[in-house]
């Protein structure tokens, strides 16, 4: 089981640079993540095996990523799921093989015990291992050599072992893992909280996950989530946690890109990946969009077809449009753009960004 510590200043690892740098990678400011920040500062340095314990969706590979960013160590990262690659290749994937090893074997193929020379091998999903797999890499812990699939000759190795696993690996009931392997890679344990139990900082997650889409994507039109929707999201039971949130914001920003997202389209389209409209027809749910303010209905601007021998040119109707429902706002807020964005249900940045192209620009609050 996870280890409580407490808050005590154990030695000198545990310093304000490394925990900066854990900072770049995990977010949130919660005590219960502000201890696990303290834990990897302070076992990070050691080279002491790793058993990071947490629901899946925690972000646990962000524990590992973080461990080997303030180790020191100047090889690489190497990542293996043990739950994703079959039992039969997983063998291959971590001692690597030699050619003509088995039906397939085409070339040597260098296993990621090497590839982590010098640096971190992260094992996700560790509680999944096949049982005569857990022998070997017992073996590899005591021994730091491997041998490469279809060859004789031993290899040393030098790396960092991180593991993890949303199991109880001592629970015999609810995983076939050996003991003596246990005590081998839990030396340190670091629980990570659910998400539901840190609920505080989801507004610093999403603004993480926000910039690192738009790092990525300069097109990127986040949604915004006012008061009422940061209250939703934070009483939301997240049973997916990171990855559910993960989620969720890409569900807002399909649907309401650079919008105000209240708590009733946080409750009814994002949580429930409803949609707005389905097939032309609208929700069953008891949900509404956003007011429409008394706009006219669709079916008055039907006339603009009917005139014989009037053309309409649709990008210039709707810019006029868009520019007449701007001013309106503008006017009605007293050119207070962070009122007026939120009527239109905009982004103050969007907003502004429309009344630069349309030249509304004036003197604004």
């Amino acid at each position: 089981m996870t280890q409580h510590w407490t808050n005590v200043q154990f030695g000198a690892q545990n310093t304000d640079s490394a925990i900066a740098v854990v900072d770049g990678i995990i977010a949130g400011n919660s005590p219960v993540m502000q201890q696990v920040k303290q834990h990897i500062a302070l076992v990070g340095a050691s080279v002491a095996p790793v058993l990071v314990q947490g629901e899946t969706g925690t972000g646990k590979e962000l524990v590992a990523e973080a461990l080997h960013a303030v180790s020191g160590r100047t090889g690489e990262l190497v990542a293996v799921n043990c739950a994703a690659i079959p039992a039969e290749l997983l063998e291959s994937e971590l001692f690597g093989h030699e050619k003509g090893a088995f039906t397939g074997a085409e070339g040597r193929k260098i296993g990621r015990f090497e590839q982590a020379c010098g640096g971190t091998l992260f094992l996700d999903e560790i509680g999944d291992m096949p049982p005569a797999l857990q022998v070997k890499l017992l073996r590899v812990l005591e021994t730091r050599k491997i041998r490469r699939l279809g060859s004789m000759q031993e290899i040393d190795v030098d790396f960092r072992l991180v593991t993890a696993t949303h199991r109880d690996l001592t629970s015999q009931e609810e995983v076939q893992f050996r003991e003596d392997l246990y005590f081998r890679v839990a030396v340190f344990q670091i629980g990570l909280p659910s998400l539901a139990k840190r609920v505080t900082d989801i507004p610093l997650i999403l603004d993480r996950m926000i910039k690192g889409y738009k790092a990525n994507d300069v097109t990127f039109d986040e949604p915004l989530f006012d008061e009422t929707g940061m209250r939703a999201l934070q009483s939301h039971t997240w049973r997916g946690n990171i990855r559910e949130l993960r989620n969720t914001l890409i569900r807002a920003s399909v649907m309401f890109p650079g919008q105000v997202v209240t708590g009733d389209m946080v409750k009814h389209f994002l949580l429930n990946a409803g949609m707005p409209y389905i097939d032309g027809c609208a929700p069953q749910s008891d949900a509404v969009m956003p007011e429409t303010h008394d706009l006219p209905s669709p079916d008055q601007f039907r006339y603009l077809n009917d005139a014989e021998g009037q053309d309409l040119d649709l990008r210039v109707y709707l810019r006029d449009i868009e520019v007449a429902l701007i001013e309106t706002a503008l006017e009605k807020t007293s050119y207070c753009v962070s009122r007026a964005a939120t009527q239109l249900r905009l982004r103050r940045t969007t907003l502004i960004e429309k009344m630069k192209k349309y030249g509304l620009n004036r003197e604004v609050a």
